[in-house]
């Protein structure tokens, strides 16, 4: 019996020349890409970013001292990971690298569930930010509406909160100015006003 050959690993060439509309991640040696998100995966990361950059970004009624970027490439180890959402304490990322990616690991990191990408987000790759030390790690899921919030302890994920439609969005890192849930769905109808007949 002999054994399987040597699996190759993948290379930034290799991800360099994926064709521009996938998302071409290299994780544990090998080159994963899946499909650009669907409109309501993008709105929803829009909208974070929206509620997110005024109080912790610019301090605008919040403690600021924050930076975020929508889709970084990060250089963590050998690992090639491309998060949804990202964010630094501005103390740690300080001036803005002179490479297209970034080597220092987020403090914080969202990702956005999709079919293509769950499997991966949910498994290698919260493997990949623990191990990084990155200290939070936000999984929202558009079509449940959930967003699962954890904070790394001892190299391992705990659960901080889950929350749903009508929940005030407020948790470590982010629990000193709240946002609504429902905020972060910009293709739902807005909830109409009860009406102020006599």
């Amino acid at each position: 019996m002999t054994a399987d050959p040597a699996i190759r690993k993948a290379t930034y060439a290799d991800l360099e020349a994926v064709p521009p509309h996938l998302v071409a991640e290299i994780i544990d040696g090998r080159l994963e890409t899946h499909p650009r998100p669907r409109p309501s995966h993008g709105g929803a990361a829009n909208e974070l970013g929206y509620e997110l950059t005024g109080p912790y970004g610019r301090g605008r009624g919040g403690p600021g001292g924050w930076l975020f970027l929508p889709e970084p490439e990060l250089h963590l180890g050998l690992d090639v990971v491309v998060p949804d959402f990202a964010g630094w304490r501005r103390e740690r990322l300080p001036a803005e690298p002179q490479t297209t990616y970034i080597e220092t690991p987020p403090d914080w990191v969202c990702e956005i569930l999709s079919p293509s990408t769950e499997r991966l987000d949910r498994g290698s790759k919260r493997r990949i930010y623990a191990e990084a030390g990155v200290g939070f790690l936000w999984l929202l899921d558009p079509s449940a509406r959930i967003l699962e919030a954890f904070a790394l302890a001892a190299g391992r994920w705990l659960l901080q909160a889950t929350f749903e439609m009508g929940d005030e969005v407020r948790v470590a890192p982010f629990d000193a100015v709240g946002f609504p849930m429902d905020a972060l769905f910009p293709f739902d109808t807005p909830s109409q006003k009860p009406s102020e007949e006599a």
